[in-house]
């Protein structure tokens, strides 16, 4: 069976609790295969990146074949700014979607999800067919100051992996959830001083193991979320903290996911 979130923003949780951990977030229109029931939650695996954990049944909505068949066919959109106001017609309420939120189909500023309709504004959701690097940064750049959260996606928390897969995924190109996983895609940049705007950095700790990836904005500055998000200077051992002078985070491999 296959749900979609229509709200704006639902945890994902690490086991059937209110209580329990949350690994990440699904945004507005995100579709989900249910996988297990247990009394009111689901066990869910995100068709986007295949990312699973668990969410309370009240936030979701099943869809039947029909329905799944139609969203599935129809042109994806996707909120570009942090945050937009949309209007659900048939009931006359005010919904918030964060940035990232996905819009299946939209026709003169309207969406129909299950029988419910939606309008949002037209300029939230324009992307340039032109991706690159520039985009990406101008897109990363609007989240400055967010707040670090853990598995969060949004403006109002996010942590590293969550920024990147989030403004990566605007301009239509799906990461993985986790660095650990992200740093699997993409081409090796042997060299920082080659590097440009839209890498990918990652970076490692004492075991050697994948825990942090920012955007870099050229070879010397990169992006990311590490307290709040934030522009820091970078070189070939890693990031410099703004705050202390001292690095932070050591670099262990660059990586390009968009080619000119």
């Amino acid at each position: 069976m296959t749900g979609i979130i229509t709200l704006p923003l639902v945890p994902l949780r690490e086991s059937n609790s209110e209580r329990s951990e949350m690994t990440s977030q699904l945004l507005f229109g995100e579709l989900v295969e249910i996988i297990e029931e247990r009394e009111s939650w689901f066990f869910v695996c995100n068709l986007a990146d295949n990312y699973s954990g668990w969410i309370d049944s009240k936030m979701i909505k099943k869809l039947e074949t029909e329905e799944l068949s139609v969203l599935q066919n129809s042109p994806v959109f996707r909120i570009t700014i942090p945050v937009s106001v949309c209007k659900k017609t048939t009931s006359d309420a005010t919904m918030f979607l964060p940035g990232g939120s996905i819009l299946y189909g939209i026709v003169d500023n309207e969406l129909i999800i299950a029988d419910e309709n939606y309008i949002v504004e037209k300029s939230d959701i324009f992307v340039s067919k032109e991706v690159d690097g520039n985009q990406i940064i101008r897109l990363a750049i609007q989240y400055l100051n967010a707040p670090y959260l853990w598995g969060g996606k949004s403006i109002l928390g996010l942590d590293c992996s969550g920024l990147t897969q989030l403004v990566f995924s605007i301009s239509g190109i799906q990461l993985k959830r986790d660095a650990s996983q992200q740093v699997e895609e993409g081409e090796v940049i042997d060299f920082l001083s080659e590097a440009q705007a839209g890498d990918l950095a990652f970076f490692e700790n004492k075991e050697g193991k994948i825990i942090h990836v920012g955007i870099l904005l050229n070879s010397q500055q990169i992006i990311h979320a590490s307290g709040s998000v934030k522009i820091d200077n970078i070189d070939s051992q890693g990031i410099i903290s703004s705050h202390t002078g001292e690095y932070s985070h050591k670099l262990r491999v660059i990586k390009r996911i968009i080619h000119d």
